[in-house]
Parts: structure tokens; C-alpha cells; sequence
């Protein structure tokens, strides 16, 4: 790995994205597909299509494709973005939003410096769990944004707070990860949005896109647009989290549940799913969420060090790895859904709140 070279497309890819976003002026794949599905409030809060780029010398002579969503918006992007377009469409200032996660979670960062931008205020209930360096900035730099942040006991203890919170008080409910069906078009606008890249020549139409899999709406997603698209591409789910909220049933359940949502707001049917073309691996988990896993350290250290990309132990190094170990003779796309730390910590803005533990 040490002599691992990165490739990136003509100029920089960062700078080809922000062209290509301009020029299409905000139509999505997927609105092109399904009109009708144009007049849904969104939020225009990344820049799209995020690029592509390439990595040669890594792990024998096969090429590795890097689908950069770490840079489809400025200071907290990654893949929790797409979904929030839709989930904050009809956000006003003033609003008041909730979510939960873990302590490190990347959604409570970016769902709060997102309605931020459109002068809301996120209310946090957060668990504790294994941290790692990633998730522990990732949980300070949440808490500067969020104007309350909670802690709860664990995860059930986490929603049944958030179901009290919601009868309690006028706020606007924000699914964990983002995952629900409308927060899932911006997802399988994605599979859609590489498709268009594969089409214009930007990189080989990939055998396999290698993706994290924690609350599975961007793998489902992704299936459900590569399906629309006509993409024969295998999907395959890392997962991060425990099996019982991570497996095939709920994926499957998830891309058929946004599929009945596009059918019903669209008014035509949507391609189903096979089931075949999705590949959960569940041996990089770790044991825990959150508990870094070190042969996907390693290979996230070597990729840092050779092309600047920074990846995440909780969720895109243990992909990323999964990614290393495919079959050499047929390309690979590795999907970053981490933003990396380009945003700044926010000090003395008032805004954060004491840490409160209960049950």
C-alpha cells in the first residue's frame, strides 16, 4: 500500500462537479425520470453530482474508483446530505428540529449544520458508545451546533425520549440516518447520478459499489436507482452496526418501501430490487458500533497518507477495506459517505447547551 498513487480526473474533481452543477441548474436525475416528483418541498443543500476518482497500486494492479460525497457540500458534507434535501424541505427559520444517534454521529452533525443554514435549531438525543478519534471530534463538533443535546441510557432509551418529545412539543421529526422514503430519493438520486457519470465516459460502469450499511437507507437507496437506471451493479452493504437493525430483510424493506413512495407521487411503476444484486458483509462490524476495526485502519491510513482522502473507522474505513478484498478482475466503486473535518468548530457562539444523562 505504501506506493499506492491517486489519480484524480482532468483539473480537480471538486472543481468539475461545481461546473457540471451549474450548468444543469438543479435538476436531478431523478425529477428527469419522474416529473412529478419536482413539485416535493427540497432543500438545495449540496452540490451535485459529486465526483469520481481514481486509485491505482492498491491492492494488486486493479484501479479502485472513490465516489466523493465527502465533497457535495461545503464544511459538513457526506452521504447524509442527499437525504436531508428532501427531509428539510419545508423548514423555516425558527423551526425546531430532532433527531437522535450516537454520541459520534455524523447525522446529528450535519442534520444540525443544515438547519443551521435555514435558521433552525436541532434538539439531539444522543447514546454513548465505543468512540474513536473521528467520532469523538464528530461529537464535539455536533454539540457546538445543536442548540440542546441529550443523553440517553442507549438506543431504545434514545427513542422512546424522542417519541415523548415529539407528542410534548412543535417539532420536526428527522429519522435516524435519514432513513425513511422521502429522505431515500436523494439516495437513489445518487444511483442514478453515477449512472449519468458512467454514461458521459467519467469511469467504467463498476461491478460492484461498496457502501456502509448502518441505518441502510443509502445502500437502499442506491439499489433502487441502479435498478431504475438499468445499472448492472452489485450493491454491497458493509455493516457497521449490529445485525438485528442491519441485515438483508430491512435493506430489501427499505428499497421497496421508497419504491411504492416514487410509484405512488410519480404515477408510474418502479423496477423492483433483485435481490441478488445486493451482498451484505458483515465481518468488518468490529463487535461494537463505533469500536475501530484495525486491518481497516490500516488501509484507511495508507489512503490518507497517499492521496489526502480521510476516512472514518466507525463507518467508511471498515467499507473502504471491504472494498480491498473484491475480486481484481472487474471494477470496483468505493461510495465515501464521510464528510472528513473540513468544517471548523464553532467557539463562543452560545449556542451549545449542557449534556444532559437520563433514562
Amino acid at each position: 500500500m505504501t506506493t499506492m498513487m491517486m489519480t484524480m480526473m482532468t483539473r480537480t474533481a471538486a472543481d468539475e462537479a461545481r461546473e457540471r452543477a451549474a450548468s444543469s441548474a438543479g435538476v436531478l436525475p431523478l425529477f428527469e425520470r419522474y416529473p412529478a416528483l419536482a413539485r416535493l418541498p427540497r432543500a438545495e443543500l449540496g452540490v451535485f453530482p459529486s465526483p469520481v476518482s481514481r486509485i491505482s497500486g492498491l491492492s494488486g494492479a486493479r484501479d479502485i474508483w472513490i465516489k466523493r460525497d465527502d465533497l457535495d457540500a461545503p464544511n459538513h458534507g457526506g452521504n447524509k446530505v442527499r437525504a436531508l434535501e428532501f427531509l428539510l424541505g419545508e423548514v423555516r427559520a425558527g423551526d425546531t428540529l430532532l433527531t437522535i444517534g450516537g454520541e459520534g454521529s455524523t447525522h446529528v452533525l450535519v442534520t444540525a449544520a443544515m438547519g443551521e443554514r435555514l435558521g433552525a435549531r436541532t434538539v439531539a438525543i444522543r447514546w454513548r458508545h465505543d468512540m474513536n478519534p473521528a467520532a469523538l471530534r464528530t461529537a464535539h463538533r455536533a454539540a457546538d451546533l445543536c442548540a440542546d443535546v441529550r443523553t440517553a441510557r442507549g438506543p431504545l432509551s434514545a427513542v422512546i425520549r424522542s417519541l415523548i418529545a415529539r407528542r410534548a412539543s412543535d417539532v420536526r421529526w428527522i429519522p435516524p440516518g435519514g432513513t425513511c422514503a422521502l429522505g431515500m430519493l436523494g439516495h437513489v438520486n445518487a444511483g442514478l447520478e453515477l449512472a449519468e457519470q458512467v454514461a458521459r465516459g467519467e469511469l467504467p460502469s463498476p461491478s460492484h459499489v461498496v457502501v456502509p450499511f448502518g441505518t441502510g437507507g443509502t445502500a437502499a437507496g442506491l439499489a433502487l436507482g441502479f435498478a431504475i437506471a438499468g445499472l448492472p451493479v452489485r450493491v454491497v452493504a458493509a455493516r457497521v452496526v449490529p445485525r438485528l437493525v442491519a441485515n438483508r430483510r430491512r435493506l430489501l424493506s427499505l428499497a421497496r418501501s421508497c419504491a411504492r413512495l416514487i410509484t405512488h407521487l410519480g404515477g408510474r411503476s418502479v423496477p423492483s430490487v433483485d435481490p441478488s444484486r445486493v451482498q451484505i458483509v458483515n465481518d468488518v462490524y468490529g463487535g461494537a458500533y463505533g469500536r475501530p476495526l484495525p486491518a481497516a485502519t490500516a488501509a484507511a491510513t495508507a489512503l490518507l497518507d497517499a492521496s489526502g482522502i480521510r476516512l472514518d473507522d466507525s463507518y467508511s474505513a471498515k467499507a473502504f477495506f471491504a472494498a480491498l478484498r473484491l475480486p481484481h478482475d472487474e471494477p470496483v466503486l468505493f461510495w465515501l459517505t464521510f464528510a472528513g473535518e473540513r468544517g471548523e468548530r464553532r467557539q463562543g457562539t452560545g449556542n451549545r447547551k449542557q449534556e444532559t444523562a437520563s433514562g
